[in-house]
């Protein structure tokens, strides 16, 4: 009865090693693949959120100061 413990016991860690390699061959694959992304973002030249967001408000600030003009140099064509 003995031996049969020390089977299971034995298949048991046997089992409990290879989970822990493969959680740790699953967290290496995942960084290695961040990594990946990481570098193929930075090589495409994307801008970001903030930069987006000051051009837009630019651009915004641009149209409304076109309408301005726009509706001054309509009133100065109405006189």
């Amino acid at each position: 009865m003995q031996s049969r413990n020390k089977i299971f016991d034995d298949i048991s860690q046997l089992m409990t090693n290879a989970m822990g390699m493969a959680h740790g061959a699953r967290s290496e694959a995942e960084n290695a693949m961040k990594s990946m992304m990481d570098r193929w973002l930075a090589d495409r030249d994307f801008v970001t959120r903030e930069e987006f967001d000051a051009v837009r408000a630019m651009a915004q600030k641009a149209r409304e100061e076109n309408e301005a003009l726009k509706a001054r140099i309509d009133a100065l064509e109405t006189k």
